[in-house]
């Protein structure tokens, strides 16, 4: 039943209620808690497609509108290069920064190329050689999350995906440099943590983020593949979920009918964030730029006995 089906039947009983003076606060309490479940998961997926829509920004869109000569880099200096993340050195206000984003491809020769934003070992093997380099020449690193996911298929798994990802996990939350991590569409379990531990993490109003997609979570845990809604609203993956649970440093506003709707106006917002944080971190010498990121990541979700 859809969320208008209940919004009507609760009225139905409103009036029934009163014409016949009988007591239904009991179906009434019931039909109240179905509506916000219903409302909720309608929520969700709204996100979800939003994150998803074909014409929102992707990392390379942001790249062009915030960035001055941005030249990019290619391959991790072991196997090779991978589309599905692109990186370099670009000039913002006239300080060199190093970005480093997931690619999805817009058209469908660019998203076989890039794998959808589906990332190889060698991709954060070339992400994490970028964020290094920013290290030893004291660069801020920007980077733009948007992935489903980290690739889960046989070569990568031979390559190392797993490890390639913790090692990330590992060496981000010391780089001796300052992160800042947006999360502008798709934030996918360890395919979005591979380039995602920073001092700022963000997040777009309409992005996601969370251990694992609607479609996985309802196929794995409800059983049912066709529940993906609801495993959406059960995840808690917006980012006013995120934000409430301490998992992101803020949540940046996007035009009304969402990014895809005025990519300008987002990128100046995003803009206007990354022209206040810079400055500040790079103020922070990088002993104090580690032990606040690692007090940062230890502090993030909760637990009880």
């Amino acid at each position: 039943m859809s969320n208008e089906e209940l919004q009507n039947k609760f009225i139905e009983l409103i009036q029934l209620a009163q014409e016949s003076r009988i007591d239904i606060s009991g179906e009434m309490g019931r039909l109240q808690k179905k509506i916000r479940s219903s409302t909720q998961t309608e929520n969700a997926w709204k996100h979800v497609e939003l994150a998803r829509h074909v014409e929102r920004p992707y990392s390379l869109d942001y790249i062009n509108r915030i960035f001055s000569d941005f030249t990019e880099l290619h391959g991790d200096r072991a196997f090779g290069d991978d589309p599905a993340i692109v990186g370099g050195l670009a000039f913002f206000d006239h300080q060199p920064v190093t970005i480093i984003g997931h690619q999805k491809g817009r058209t469908l020769e660019q998203r076989v190329l890039r794998n959808g934003g589906m990332a190889n070992p060698e991709g954060y093997r070339k992400a994490m050689r970028l964020a290094k380099e920013a290290e030893k020449f004291k660069r801020p690193v920007i980077t733009f999350v948007d992935t489903p996911g980290a690739y889960p298929g046989l070569g990568a798994e031979e390559r190392g995906i797993g490890e390639s990802i913790a090692r990330n996990l590992r060496e981000w939350s010391r780089l001796k440099t300052p992160v800042i991590c947006i999360i502008i569409g798709e934030g996918g379990s360890g395919g979005a943590l591979g380039i995602c531990v920073g001092d700022r993490v963000y997040m777009l109003e309409n992005s996601v983020y969370s251990v694992i997609s609607p479609e996985g979570c309802a196929s794995i845990l409800l059983r049912d593949s066709s529940r993906a809604k609801d495993a959406a609203a059960m995840l808690r993956i917006s980012s006013e979920d995120l934000m409430a649970f301490k998992v992101i440093d803020g949540i940046i506003k996007e035009p009304s009918g969402g990014a895809h709707s005025d990519p300008d106006a987002t990128a100046a917002t995003i803009k206007e964030i990354l022209a206040k944080d810079i400055p500040a971190l790079m103020r922070c010498g990088s002993e104090e730029l580690v032990r606040a990121r690692k007090k940062k990541i230890s502090a993030i979700g909760h637990y009880s006995d």
